[in-house]
C-alpha cells in the first residue's frame, strides 16, 4: 500500500501554524510529553494483557529508550507499549477530538502578535492531551512507525506540520511505537546526550516505566528510577516532584495549586495522590467533561476518568488513585457498580473537601482565587450530593451588597441584624445588575445584607438546600420577606449628623454657594444614603441630591 496523504482537522492545522511561530522559553517539555506518551501506551497494553496475554508474547519488559544520530541529525523516541494501527494514527495524530479546544485557540490567536501573550498561552496546550503537537518545536519534519500489540500489520506516519500527513503500511516493525524527530538547527541542543539525561532526569524521573539511552559504546544507560511516586513516602517527595508528576499525569503546564497525597486503611486499602489545578480547563463546564483520575490497581492502570470514582463536582481534580483491593481485571460494568468503588469516592472526596477547608482558613487569599475558579463547580455539590452539603456550605463563598471581595455563611450569620431570622439572596446574571434592582432597596434602607448569586446553578441548589445553622434561605423576589422586626441601621433624620467625608464636602459646598446653604440633613428618599443640601435663593427652596456611597 502506497503512502496516503491526508488533510490535518481544521484544528490541528490552527495548532501547529501556533507551535511553529512560537517562540516558547521551554522547548524541552516535548520530550516529557513523549514520554508521558510512551509511559501511558506501556500502561495500557499492561492492562489490555491482563485478559489478552499473548499480547506481551514477543516482550513483556516495558521500556522507552531515546537514541541520538547526529549525522542524520535525528532524535528517537521508541516504546514496546501497545502501539497503533492505521485508524489510531489517524484519529490521535491527525485529529484533536476534545472539547473547548476551539475556544483554546480563539484565545491564542486573539494574542494580536504578542509573543509573551503566545509564550504564555502555548504552555495551555497539554491542557488538550495535545503533547504530541510540541515536537514541531524542535522539528522540521517528525515519522512515526508503530504496530499496535495483536496485529501483524505495521504503519508509518509522517508530517512536516504544514497542513498534512502521510499514512503507509511498513514491514519489519516491532510491537510499539518508534517516534523520529528531525531536529531543525535552532534545537541541535537536543542532539547532545547529556542534555537530554538532564531534561529526563528533571523532568520523567518519577515515570514508572525505565527510561534508558543507547550510548555511543551501544551500552543503555538507565535515567529515570522508575518508581510509582505515590508509592513513596511523603516525606521523601520534594515538591518539585510533586510538580513535575502533576505535569506527567494532567498533561498540564501550570502549577498545581494544592496537593493531596492520602493513604487508607483499614475495610478499604488505597492511595490517592490528586492535584487541584491553578489554572482551570477551557472544557471545565462542557455537558461531557470527565475528571483527570486514573484509576490503578497494584501499580497497573485500569481506568482514566473512571465514571463514579470522583463527585462531578470535583471534576477539575487531576491525579492517580491506586487500590489494593479491586481486581485487576475489574470491567467497566463492574467498575460501575463495585461497592469499593463508592467507598473510595466517599474517604477521597471528605479528605478533599477537608483539605479546600483547611486552605480557606490557612490562606484566605489563595482560596478566594481558587473559589473564582472552580467555585461555580464546586456548589454543583450542594445541589447533587446532600452527604457533603454541610461541608462544602461551608467552603462556599459568596458576593453580598455590604462586603468587598467574598463572604462565607458564617460571617453572614454573625452580621445578621437584630430581628434578622433569614439569609437573604438574589439571583441573576451578572453583579451589577442585581445591585441595581429595585428590590433591594428596602433591604438597603435597614442595612440588611443579601448575596447575590450570579452562577446558573444557584437556582437549582437554592431550591434544594433549605438552611445554614437553621438560618433559611429566602429570595429577595419571592416575597415573604418580613422586615419589620428589624431596626433601621440609621438614626432619625433630625437626629442624623453628617459624617466626616460629608461634612467636610459640605463645607467646600457652602464655600462655593455662598450663605444660600442653610441645612444639611440625610434623605431617605434615596435608597444609597444621600446627603441632601438644602438650599435658599429667597423666593424657593433648591434640593441637590448627591450619591455618596
Amino acid at each position: 500500500m502506497a503512502q496516503e496523504r491526508l488533510e490535518f482537522q481544521a484544528e490541528v492545522s490552527r495548532l501547529l501554524d501556533i507551535v511553529a511561530r512560537s517562540l516558547y522559553s521551554k522547548k524541552d517539555v516535548f520530550l516529557r510529553e513523549l514520554i508521558s506518551n510512551a509511559s501511558d501506551a506501556c500502561d495500557r497494553l499492561r492492562y489490555a494483557a491482563l485478559t489478552t496475554p499473548d499480547l506481551l508474547s514477543d516482550d513483556a519488559e516495558f521500556q522507552i529508550r531515546l537514541s541520538v544520530d547526529k549525522d542524520a541529525g535525528t532524535l528517537t523516541i521508541a516504546d514496546n507499549g501497545i502501539g497503533m494501527d492505521r485508524t489510531d494514527l489517524i484519529k490521535n495524530l491527525g485529529t484533536i477530538a476534545r472539547s473547548g479546544t476551539g475556544a483554546f485557540l480563539d484565545q491564542i490567536n486573539g494574542s494580536g502578535g504578542d509573543d509573551e501573550k503566545a509564550k504564555d498561552d502555548l504552555a495551555l496546550i497539554g491542557q488538550f492531551g495535545v503533547g504530541f503537537y510540541s515536537a514541531f518545536m524542535v522539528s522540521d519534519k517528525v515519522d512515526v512507525y508503530t504496530r499496535k500489540a495483536g496485529d501483524a500489520q505495521g504503519w508509518h506516519w509522517s508530517s512536516d506540520g504544514k497542513g498534512s500527513f502521510e499514512v503507509g503500511e511498513a514491514e519489519g516493525l516491532k510491537r510499539g511505537t518508534r517516534i523520529v524527530l528531525h531536529i531543525t538547527d535552532e534545537a541541535k541542543e537536543f542532539l547532545d546526550q547529556t542534555r537530554l539525561e538532564h531534561i529526563v532526569r528533571t523532568h520523567s524521573d518519577h515515570v514508572a516505566v525505565p527510561v534508558v539511552m543507547a550510548g555511543e559504546d551501544g551500552a543503555d544507560n538507565r535515567l529515570n528510577r522508575a518508581a510509582a511516586l505515590w508509592t513513596r513516602s511523603k516525606s521523601e517527595i520534594t515538591d518539585e516532584e510533586y510538580k513535575e508528576f502533576y505535569h506527567h499525569v494532567g498533561h498540564g503546564f501550570d502549577e498545581p495549586w494544592a496537593t493531596v497525597h492520602t493513604k487508607a486503611e483499614g475495610t478499604v486499602e488505597f492511595t490517592a495522590l490528586l492535584f487541584v489545578p491553578s489554572q482551570p480547563p477551557f472544557d471545565l463546564f462542557t455537558p461531557d467533561r470527565r475528571h483527570h483520575v486514573r484509576l490503578y490497581v497494584r501499580r497497573v492502570l485500569v481506568n482514566e476518568g473512571a465514571e463514579g470514582l470522583v463527585p462531578p463536582y470535583l471534576r477539575f481534580l487531576r491525579g492517580v488513585i491506586d487500590s489494593e483491593d479491586l481486581p485487576l481485571n475489574i470491567s467497566r460494568e463492574m467498575l460501575q457498580s463495585n461497592r469499593m468503588v463508592g467507598k473510595i469516592r466517599q474517604i477521597t472526596t471528605k479528605r478533599v473537601l477537608g483539605d479546600l477547608a483547611k486552605r480557606a482558613k490557612d490562606d484566605a487569599e489563595g482560596y478566594a482565587q481558587f473559589w473564582t475558579s472552580f467555585g461555580a463547580v464546586l456548589k454543583e455539590g450542594l445541589y447533587e450530593e446532600p452527604d457533603n452539603r454541610e461541608a462544602l456550605l461551608e467552603l462556599a463563598r459568596f458576593r453580598s451588597t455590604t462586603v468587598d471581595g467574598w463572604t462565607d455563611l458564617a460571617g453572614y450569620v454573625e452580621r445578621m441584624k437584630e430581628g434578622q431570622d433569614a439569609i437573604y439572596i438574589i439571583t441573576g446574571e451578572n453583579e451589577q445588575a442585581l445591585e441595581r434592582s429595585p428590590q433591594l432597596e428596602g433591604f438597603k434602607a435597614k442595612g440588611v445584607e443579601v448575596l447575590l448569586l450570579t452562577d446558573p446553578i444557584d437556582d437549582f441548589w437554592t431550591a434544594a438546600v433549605e438552611t445554614y445553622k437553621d438560618k433559611p434561605f429566602k429570595s429577595v423576589t419571592k416575597g415573604g420577606a418580613d422586615l419589620s422586626s428589624i431596626e433601621k441601621s440609621e438614626e432619625k433624620e433630625d437626629e442624623k449628623e453628617p459624617a466626616a467625608d460629608i461634612a467636610d464636602l459640605v463645607a467646600r459646598l457652602k464655600i462655593a454657594l455662598g450663605e444660600s446653604v442653610k441645612d444639611v440633613r440625610a434623605s431617605e428618599r434615596l435608597t444609597d444614603s444621600p446627603v441632601c443640601l438644602v438650599a435658599d435663593d429667597g423666593d424657593m427652596d433648591m434640593r441637590m441630591e448627591r450619591l455618596l456611597r
